[in-house]
């Protein structure tokens, strides 16, 4: 018996030593050029959960007082993505270096995240800042997330935009939908002069739980009609309230468990569609709802099993890619489950597409 206690300690210790997070970032130093002077620089490093446990970030820390740091304080589960935000204040003119030291459940060891730049007193060049050019203006993104928001809830979130024309601009964005209100500082952008939209969404007039996409558009000019060029992709997450739940319902709350946190299909060259099927368990000690399904690109479908596990349930998760309409999307191609499991209501499995 003691080679076969042995032999199966050795699997179990094998298996404990490598479940564990592993935290990845998109970058660990970012170039951002010419930054204005006094004009607060906000700097977004996002990172991904490689590893097959949950990662938790127990503190970031600015290495000066000019930067703000936010970071999720929820655990991101295995395969699940997240973002670590920096502002910084821009009060010192010249060469900088700044960093962020952020440590997790993943090491002992602190992760350093870097940004360098220049801060100038006028910006010559704003092809960086600001990408998306619609002639006339340029703005700073075309693609707006409202994640993780609860009922009652009124996030912002913020476009800035440079006026290219020689005149005063008054930007106005057109078929906002009844749950987002826009805000515009100033109403006229001077010439060459910058300004701000601020997007209010207000939560209890979402449409569903889980995502809700629409568009809106950037009108450039009286009268100007809607298409591809000046649209602008929203989207919203809304989770499920568990704030009524009882301590004694939380122990015994469902608990989804997946075999794959992502998926990685191979070369799609001359192939019309993939397919990949993914176990989702409910590892918890009651039923488990799923309540949504979802994509966020149209190269993405998928099909489910059973929409309720017991405890100790699987069921299938078919999820397929049709290569052709994958570019004409600019969403990220993911699925997204929301669920009665409380600890994590929202899971995003990513998706890699070689092509």
């Amino acid at each position: 018996m003691k080679p076969i206690y042995l032999f199966l300690f050795g699997i179990m210790s094998a298996a404990t030593l490598h479940a564990q997070p592993r935290f990845v970032p998109e970058a660990e130093i970012k170039k951002l050029g010419e930054v204005e002077f006094q004009q607060p620089k906000r700097v977004v490093f996002s990172f991904v959960n490689k590893g097959n446990q949950p990662l938790t970030i127990s503190s970031a820390k600015a290495s000066c007082g000019c930067m703000d740091v936010s970071y999720p304080k929820d655990a991101v589960p295995a395969g699940g993505s997240g973002e670590i935000a920096v502002v910084y204040d821009a009060s010192t003119l010249g060469t900088f270096f700044k960093e962020v030291e952020v440590m997790t459940n993943a090491s002992e060891s602190p992760v350093y995240l870097g940004m360098q730049g220049t801060v100038v007193t006028e910006v010559q060049n704003v092809d960086d800042d600001y990408p998306i050019d619609l002639g006339n203006v340029q703005i700073q993104t075309n693609y707006l997330e409202f994640d993780d928001v609860h009922k009652g809830e009124h996030p912002v979130v913020e476009v800035a935009l440079i006026n290219k024309e020689h005149t005063a601009f008054r930007p106005k964005l057109m078929h906002l939908p009844a749950y987002l209100s826009a805000e515009y500082i100033p109403e006229n952008v001077p010439a060459g002069k910058k300004g701000l939209i601020k997007l209010t969404l207000d939560s209890d007039k979402l449409l569903q739980l889980g995502l809700n996409k629409t568009s809106v558009y950037f009108s450039r000019y009286l009268g100007d009609k809607i298409n591809e060029a000046n649209e602008i992709q929203i989207s919203a997450i809304l989770l499920p309230d568990f704030s009524k739940m009882t301590d004694e319902e939380r122990k015994n709350a469902p608990e989804l468990y997946l075999a794959e946190p992502s998926i990685e299909f191979g070369p799609l060259t001359g192939k019309s569609k993939l397919t990949r099927t993914l176990l989702l368990f409910n590892r918890g000690k009651s039923n488990l709802r799923i309540e949504q399904v979802q994509v966020f690109n149209k190269a993405v479908s998928v099909s489910l099993g059973n929409r309720e596990l017991k405890p100790g349930a699987s069921t299938k998760l078919k999820v397929s890619v049709t290569p052709k309409y994958l570019k004409r999307e600019k969403w990220r191609p993911r699925v997204l489950l929301i669920t009665n499991d409380p600890s994590k209501p929202k899971t995003v499995i990513n998706i890699d597409v070689k092509q």
